[in-house]
């Protein structure tokens, strides 16, 4: 039998190169850790500076906006509704909204009844504009103009409907790194997670995208599952799929990552049948949006839920009439995107979270009423 004879000097150069790149791993892991820890820190700041235009059209008279809602159990599209609803009537318009309540007939049937009322825009609440896209171009031809709220994969145009005038949304891939990142640094580079998203929705999928990424490049993290599940049928749905993940799983799942805060409304009461601790127990939930009143009591009261990745919403529905103000004054978008904000139970009080939403004292509407020339 032959023997394999490795030159001493050839060993020891291989151990060294092993050594080398084992440094080198373990510096590229410290570095990812600390930058994951200063955007945590960056996001979770206090918000006290307005960033968005301060230039603009004047309120253009007396108009007619109906607000086409997705469903108005999700307190994203409720919240922006309310918001949009305060700002029409500092502008002098009147506002009408209507419930899609969470199925695609029904959003149909809601943009629909929109366009018969002949408004002169209409604003789609979370109402994916791909989804409806023949009857968006229907609104279009007719000239009422429409704005969209998380209505596309992202800020600004929507390259696949581009009739609609701007969406409305923060920047997708930085409420997914903001939450991503922040399993990362909770977990001390060790988290397994478990990644829920809705398909139908554009912002969903890119969100998931880079949630994905953002945990897969913590080498000591993990995903361990994607679980595709209807936002519309969560409440049916979610208990027995965080039964059955639970089973399979088992101490692997350490954090649940999800598009929005709904789904953990109907996955706590399968944690509290499994015996999971609210404050210290596994698995952690973070939101990447929309920062529900819900979320805000469950961090507050630290039960099952870490962190919600929270939309401005009011302030978002001040700009969908912004934003709709200049549609009608036939002027460009202003571009504006709101930084994300990172809630956890340290400045879960904070920038509105007292009164559970995320609503920064940043002196927005002071400033749309400033460009609009009202009072």
């Amino acid at each position: 039998m032959s023997k394999l004879h490795l030159p001493g000097g050839a060993l020891l150069g291989s151990v060294a190169l092993l050594g080398i790149h084992s440094v080198a791993a373990r510096a590229a892991d410290d570095a990812y850790m600390a930058m994951a820890k200063q955007y945590v820190a960056k996001v979770s700041a206090p918000v006290t500076t307005w960033t968005g235009p301060t230039t603009g059209p004047k309120a253009q008279g007396k108009k007619l906006v109906i607000y086409v809602s997705a469903d108005q159990k999700n307190g994203g599209a409720s919240g922006v509704g309310d918001g949009a609803q305060e700002a029409a009537k500092a502008i002098g318009w009147d506002f009408r909204i209507l419930d899609g309540q969470g199925s695609v007939p029904a959003r149909s049937s809601a943009l629909t009844q929109a366009i018969a009322l002949k408004p002169d825009g209409i604003i789609l609440g979370t109402v994916d504009a791909a989804e409806q896209a023949p009857l968006v171009e229907q609104a279009v031809a007719a000239g009422i103009k429409v704005v969209g709220w998380h209505a596309g994969p992202g800020p600004g145009k929507i390259a696949a409907v581009p009739g609609v005038f701007t969406n409305i949304t923060t920047d997708p891939n930085e409420v997914a790194k903001a939450s991503g990142l922040f399993a990362v640094v909770d977990s001390g580079g060790t988290a397994g997670v478990i990644l829920f998203t809705d398909s139908i929705y554009a912002i969903a999928t890119a969100k998931t995208n880079a949630e994905k990424a953002a945990v897969e490049r913590c080498k000591g993290c993990k995903v361990l599952s994607v679980e595709d599940t209807p936002i519309g049928d969560l409440s049916n749905r979610m208990g027995q799929l965080t039964t059955s993940l639970l089973a399979k799983y088992g101490k692997a799942w350490t954090y649940s990552i999800a598009v929005n805060d709904l789904y953990f409304d109907f996955a706590v009461p399968s944690l509290v049948s499994a015996g999971i601790d609210a404050a210290s127990g596994y698995p952690r939930q973070i939101a990447a949006g929309d920062g529900s009143v819900p979320a805000f009591q469950r961090i507050r009261q630290k039960q099952y839920q870490l962190a919600t990745v929270a939309e401005p919403l009011h302030l978002h529905g001040w700009q969908c009439i912004d934003e709709m103000n200049r549609a009608l004054a036939g002027q460009p978008p202003s571009g504006y995107v709101a930084n994300v904000h990172l809630f956890i139970n340290a400045n879960i009080d904070k920038d509105g979270g007292a009164q559970n939403i995320f609503d920064p004292g940043n002196g927005y509407k002071d400033q749309y009423k400033k460009i609009w020339g009202v009072k």
